[in-house]
């Protein structure tokens, strides 16, 4: 490659980079690690968010988990740092609100699950980060880690 066709390249790739950022106001919350972004144009966009994996509907914690999450972000402006969409077309992000990271705290308030099968598509720092913060929910019994013998939600499923 040429010096010019490396700049040039350079110069796209904090677009790429960006490219996947959303901004915008969280207008709905489905279920405690689900929720919907409404962007500058009036788009909407279905957000899983990443790295954690909350009760189900039906099952225990499933609905305090998903008014948690509502807490945190219901009607405020975010910034949805994502990546990859699923095979439901949702698209899995971080979702932060200032300096707070959403899926962080659903993980450290007991209201849901780091999602260990998915940890290498995390960042070290966030891998290691929810791996605490799930273990001192534990350890304090904070959410559904108060019940006895809590089932996490990809067992649920099955």
């Amino acid at each position: 490659m040429t010096r010019l066709e490396i700049f040039l390249l350079s110069l796209l790739l904090p677009i790429t980079v960006h490219a996947a950022d959303l901004t915008g106001r969280i207008v709905s919350i489905a279920d405690g690690d689900t929720v919907t972004l409404l962007d500058q144009s009036n788009q909407q966009h279905k957000i899983r968010l990443k790295g954690i994996d909350a009760p189900e509907a039906h099952q225990p914690f499933g609905q305090k988990s998903k008014a948690n999450l509502g807490a945190i972000v219901f009607n405020k402006d975010v910034i949805a740092e994502c990546g990859k969409s699923d095979k439901y077309k949702r698209q899995i992000c971080k979702v932060i609100i200032g300096s707070i990271d959403a899926n962080l705290q659903q993980v450290k308030a007991g209201m849901a699950w780091h999602y260990k099968k998915y940890a290498n598509e995390q960042s070290p720092k966030d891998r290691e980060d929810y791996e605490i913060a799930e273990f001192n929910a534990k350890l304090r019994r904070l959410g559904l880690w108060s019940e006895s013998n809590p089932v996490p939600p990809w067992e649920w499923r099955k």
